[in-house]
């Protein structure tokens, strides 16, 4: 069987177009030297603030250019998308400012949060299905019967467009760039960006970033089978199957792709906010966890990552806090062995407390140890400075009588 030709690509001249279109509609977001965080690897790093776009992410670019391409008749009839979190909200805020009528298929578990503000942007939300492959389905059935326009989240030719007017920005911004690093889920931003990229500056080397939950793209280029999907942080570019035209693209301009782990992902989100004061969500920060992943690859080089998007979850975002702050050393769990009489627990806080730690809770432990039944378990956690803390704490715990270990972390008791 003959394999079917591919529909035209992009090129350089379509993404400039884009970028006319766009220019009143979608915000030119900053390149910006993240120079706290560059500090830390040891990198020279250019991030581009996707974060600050209205919905909070660049899929706007994409969505205005194909809603501006429609017809007045497709104008009329409507469009409809298939998402759960940013391409709804790009798709939903550029619908309504255009006065196109727009339905927005979402799985039925997505975040209340979500369809709150899709909706808030004027769309008809339906919830279909318990993911994203039975919402396309259902956003298919719909399109057919209503006759809608369907707005590709990212295998559509103006999407993969819009996105590239990403890379016309930092290279106008940062000509000097060496290397971009780009978030992976369906290839429609890095479609579009290697797209550009390679044709202003052939030189320059680009990398796709997925989660290892959802290697999609890295393993259709390997010929490798479909992996079964886990849970990420990174739901953005949790996509299970590439698109025709962007592997297509992907194949012939992007150099590599990396994998990368939910640590990675957790910590670049927690330094973004630390260092930089930037709010990512995981997807957002992929490109900041490449960096992590190995640095040294791209030590002497000047690097462009693209923050794609900062819609966080509140919880998600302060339990990655809570969870980087265990991982430093700044906040432990202590067991300490005390005497179940009057006074004891006093004098665990007073110690704690003369030695500058601040308790954050107390568990008093007697009837689930194995401690004689005169002994209790006492475990605290504490907010400290960092590690050398730590150990100053239980060293002046241990001089109270109190033998005191570490719980909170195996990694860091290893280093006590």
């Amino acid at each position: 069987m003959t394999t079917p030709p591919l529909p035209a690509l992009p090129t350089l001249a379509d993404i400039q177009d884009a970028a006319l279109v766009i220019r009143d509609a979608v915000a030119r977001t900053p390149s910006v030297a993240a120079l706290a965080l560059g500090a830390a690897l040891g990198l020279d790093i250019v991030l581009k603030l996707e974060t600050q776009q209205r919905t909070g992410s660049f899929k706007e670019r994409g969505a205005f250019y194909k809603l501006s391409s429609l017809t007045a008749d497709e104008r009329q009839r409507g469009i409809i998308a298939m998402s759960a979190g940013n391409h709804a909200q790009g798709v939903a805020y550029h619908a309504q400012r255009l006065g196109i009528p727009a339905t927005i298929v979402m799985p039925q578990g997505t975040p209340f949060t979500k369809i709150e503000r899709t909706a808030g942007y004027g769309a008809r939300v339906v919830l279909r299905g318990e993911g994203l492959s039975e919402a396309r389905k259902a956003a298919f059935e719909i399109a057919a019967t209503e006759k809608l326009v369907f707005v590709h989240p990212y295998d559509d030719f103006r999407i993969i467009a819009g996105q590239g007017t990403i890379a016309l920005e930092m290279l106008a911004d940062h000509p000097d760039l060496d290397v971009l690093v780009v978030p992976i889920g369906g290839g429609g931003m890095i479609g579009g960006v290697a797209i550009a990229a390679k044709a202003l500056k052939p030189s320059i080397r680009i990398v796709g970033v997925q989660t290892d939950s959802y290697p999609s793209m890295h393993h259709a280029l390997k010929g490798l089978p479909a992996p079964t999907p886990g849970q990420t942080v990174a739901e953005g570019i949790g996509v299970k199957d590439p698109g025709v035209l962007t592997e297509a693209i992907v194949r012939a301009h992007v150099d590599e792709i990396v994998l990368v782990n939910e640590d990675k992902l957790e910590r670049a989100i927690e330094m973004l906010l630390s260092l930089q004061k930037l709010v990512a969500e995981g997807a957002g920060a992929a490109g900041v966890a490449a960096l992590l992943l190995d640095p040294e690859r791209y030590r002497g080089k000047k690097i462009g990552v693209v923050l794609c998007g900062g819609n966080i979850d509140a919880r998600i975002l302060a339990s990655i806090l809570m969870r980087g702050m265990v991982r430093s050393g700044r906040l432990v769990r202590l067991r300490a062995e005390i005497t179940d009489s009057p006074g004891a627990l006093a004098k665990v806080a007073r110690i704690i407390g003369e030695a500058g730690g601040n308790i954050v809770e107390i568990f008093h432990q007697r009837l689930f140890h194995d401690v004689p039944v005169k002994l209790a378990d006492l475990d605290v956690v504490i907010e400290t400075r960092d590690i050398v803390h730590v150990r100053e704490i239980m060293a002046k715990m241990d001089e109270g009588g109190f033998k005191t270990r570490l719980l909170s972390n195996s990694a860091l008791e290893s280093g006590l």
